[in-house]
This record gives C-alpha cells, sequence and structure tokens, in this order.
C-alpha cells in the first residue's frame, strides 16, 4: 500500500498516515466498555490522603519513587536516567516557548510555569499493560504516547497549544472531558482555581484518579461517566471546558454548562479521519452562543452517546 503523508498541525512534523492508524488501531485493541447514554455518571473516585510532593518543592529521585508507590504504579527508572530527563526537561520547555511565541505571538507565562513545575515523567504509565515509561519524556520530536485502553497522553506542544487557547485565569473553573493520563488537568490546576475531569473508561479513569493526591495536586476532581452530560452538578457551570478527544459535534449539554464569557475548545470531525477542525466556541453576555475554527488536529474519537449522532 503507498504511504500517505500528512502534516501535524501541532508538532510541525510531517508523519505517515499508515503509522498514525497503526498506532491508533494498536491503541484499540482491548479498549473497556464504554458507559451506557444516559447512565448517572460514577461518584468521584477516592484517593490516597497524603503527598509525597507540593508544587514548587524540590523533585528528586526519592520523590519520584514515593510519588509513584503512593500512586499504586510501579517504575524501575534508574536514577541516572531519571537524572537525565531532568536536563531534557530544560530544552522541552525551550521548545514549548518558541511554539508558543510562533502560534500566538507570544507565550502565556502561567503555561510555562506550569510546564515546568510538572515532572511529566511521572504521568508516562501505561494502564492496561501495569508498566511505566517514563524514560520516553521530553522526547525531542513531540508525539502522542499510547497509556492503554485506546488512550493516549497526547504531545506536549499540542497539550501547552490547547492550554494557552483556552486562555486560563487564576479564578477559573474548569472542565475536561477525557481525563486520560492526567497531565492535561494537572497542567490545568497549577494556573486555575478548580478542574474537574471526566472519563468513560472505567478502569482508566479509576486508577488516574489516584496520580492527583501524590502530587498535591488539591484543585482536581474526577470521576468516571459519559462526558457527553458533562458535570451538571458544579453550580454556576464552568468558565472553560476542554474536550480532549474528537466529537462529531458539540454536545448541547456542554454548551449549557458554558458560563457567559467561557471557552469551550474542542475537536470537531470523523473518528480515524483527516479532515478533524479544532474549534474555539464563546458564549456572550447575552447568552449567544459563537463559534471559530482554529487548526486542524488529529484526536482519538469521544465515545459513548455522541456517537449515536444528534437527537
Amino acid at each position: 500500500m503507498r504511504t500517505m503523508k500528512r502534516m501535524n498541525i501541532f508538532t510541525g512534523l510531517t508523519v505517515s498516515l499508515a503509522a498514525v492508524l497503526m498506532l491508533f488501531l494498536a491503541l484499540c485493541l482491548c479498549p473497556a466498555p464504554a458507559q451506557a447514554a444516559g447512565e448517572a455518571l460514577a461518584a468521584p473516585v477516592p484517593v490516597a490522603t497524603a503527598g509525597a510532593w507540593t508544587p514548587g518543592a524540590p523533585w528528586d529521585y526519592k520523590t519520584f519513587r514515593e510519588a509513584m508507590r503512593q500512586s499504586g504504579r510501579a517504575s524501575d527508572l534508574p536514577e541516572k536516567d531519571f537524572n537525565e530527563l531532568q536536563a531534557r526537561k530544560g530544552v522541552a520547555v525551550q521548545a514549548i516557548e518558541k511554539y508558543l511565541v510562533r502560534r500566538f505571538g507570544k507565550a502565556d507565562p502561567s503555561v510555562l510555569r506550569a510546564f515546568r513545575e510538572l515532572p511529566r515523567e511521572y504521568y508516562h504509565y501505561d494502564y492496561q499493560q501495569k508498566r511505566a515509561f517514563a524514560s520516553n519524556t521530553y522526547e525531542p520530536a513531540p508525539k502522542p504516547w499510547a497509556i492503554g485502553y485506546g488512550s493516549a497522553l497526547s504531545d506536549y506542544l499540542g497539550q501547552a497549544y490547547m492550554t494557552q487557547l483556552s486562555r486560563p485565569r487564576p479564578g477559573d473553573t474548569v472542565l475536561e472531558i477525557g481525563t486520560g493520563s492526567g497531565f492535561q488537568s494537572s497542567l490545568l490546576s497549577r494556573i486555575v482555581k478548580d478542574v474537574y475531569s471526566v472519563e468513560i473508561i472505567k478502569p482508566l479513569g479509576t486508577d488516574v484518579a489516584r496520580i492527583y493526591k501524590p502530587l498535591g495536586l488539591e484543585n482536581v476532581r474526577t470521576r468516571v461517566g459519559d462526558g457527553y452530560f458533562g458535570w451538571p452538578e458544579v453550580k454556576g457551570g464552568f468558565d472553560i471546558i476542554m474536550v480532549t478527544c474528537v466529537a462529531r459535534y458539540v454536545s448541547p449539554e456542554l454548551l449549557k454548562q458554558l458560563k457567559p464569557e467561557g471557552r469551550l475548545i474542542v475537536p470537531i470531525g470523523q473518528p480515524f479521519k483527516r479532515g478533524q477542525v479544532l474549534y474555539v466556541f464563546t458564549k456572550d453576555k447575552a447568552g449567544k452562543v459563537h463559534s471559530r475554527k482554529d487548526v486542524g488536529v488529529y484526536f482519538i474519537p469521544m465515545t459513548g452517546k455522541i456517537m449515536e449522532g444528534k437527537s
């Protein structure tokens, strides 16, 4: 079969479409059953009561090992490799800054600070195979990484882009649809007041819920459920809603939960096909919704009620 090539908008790298499809087919070999449409959302998953670290404190090998232990995950990363990762992190943050300047004209200092604070190697873990792959962190050519159950840790340039695009502020309340690895919600938690995150894959959502407490991230709440319905119990709604998987259309339930002057970031398109586009929906003070196309993207699909089509 002739290999087709396309441009990855986030990373600026030319990648093989066939390779991308092979990656996501591999991701979906053993997917967990999606929650039935309309099913009640599960209660937030309880997590550990003590943290190994707090943001801003020194992050060393011993702390990394203890945080992994508290989160219920094993890691065989040697200390030498851990130290090499810390050196690579500085290079990655510089790449993020240059990328944001190129895309937006300037890099948001709060986004760069959040990236500097968070130990990304802590999030490189395959929950289906129960295997850490921290040594791959801060790769020179950013790419998505499989984390099991058909889900992926997005590349760090893409995550930085979506974070700055959402214009997060210290007083904001944020809803994320698609918890995945937990990195995006953790990143936002370093900037905003509160983050709520919904994951439809039960074993993934249950395990990832345990990673926040060891890092002292007290303002993140997660639960297992269908992101189509958002988190309606949160009074007043959300300043930012970020969907981290491609939807066929924007859920009307999410639009209802968007505050006036809020921003909803969502990839829209068909699963595993080219032509997906990142959209920005905004709601004005009068409650009227506006939308604009942003950039071409490629995401794994949002599942659940959204797959049924518009009602």
